[in-house]
């Protein structure tokens, strides 16, 4: 199996290659060059695997929450090179992605993860990981004040993520004794996109390129409230 993945929804920028189970990574932390650097980073990884574009198996990205800018320069990326390459897309949500790298990165089994939604709001998710190494939510994702976030039962959760760097008194007060650890400088990577956006291809989720759309939570709540 062969996937790129690519990140822009939050300050940090990058890329990653899945080969087969070896993935191989770009990763800047360049708040506003997203744009200009997301393309080098792809062609550089094909480049250093000598995979071409047509031997991919599809592009995972990230397809939000997150910023706006950088979820629209995720999504127009993946659709304007599956469209030119012929390539099924993967949409992978930018908060499981997060909690995915807490595992990864420190063992985190029981994660809320938090993105700074502005408004006084925080993107919210809730995951454990499961017996395959991979996050799986316990609770829709949701755009919801720091004071009404949804805690799951039981303890020993971690919080990741910019919400929690932003609102961290109130969401740890919310939380209580369920909470663990916080890491509020935690941030999104394509290395853990893309093993989420490799369970989604083997388990036929890929959508044609005209699919890679984005997700906002905010725009669904007025859709729910809207009737």
């Amino acid at each position: 199996m062969k996937i790129l993945a690519l990140e822009t929804a939050t300050e940090a920028c990058s890329a990653a290659l899945y080969l087969d189970g070896g993935i191989i990574e770009r990763y800047r932390v360049e708040p506003r060059r997203h744009s200009e650097l997301i393309l080098g980073m792809m062609a550089s990884l094909l480049d250093e695997a000598g995979v071409r574009l047509g031997e991919l198996d599809a592009l995972a990205f990230g397809r939000g929450p997150g910023s706006f800018t950088g979820v629209r320069i995720a999504v127009g990326v993946a659709q304007g090179v599956g469209f030119a390459a012929e390539l099924p897309v993967l949409p992978v949500s930018t908060l499981a992605a997060l909690a995915q790298g807490a595992y990864r990165q420190h063992g985190r089994e029981r994660i809320l993860a938090a993105y700074d939604a502005r408004m006084e709001q925080v993107y919210w998710g809730t995951y454990e990981v499961g017996s395959d190494g991979l996050v799986a939510p316990r609770s829709d994702e949701r755009v919801v004040s720091p004071e009404a976030v949804e805690v799951p039962t039981g303890g020993g959760w971690h919080g990741v993520g910019a919400g929690w760097k932003s609102y961290a008194a109130t969401l740890s007060a919310r939380c209580g004794e369920a909470l663990a650890s916080v890491d509020g400088e935690a941030l999104c990577s394509a290395a853990d996109l893309v093993l989420l956006g490799a369970a989604a291809f083997s388990r036929g989720e890929a959508v044609p390129a005209a699919e890679a759309l984005p997700v906002y939570l905010r725009d669904r709540v007025a859709s729910v409230k809207g009737g």
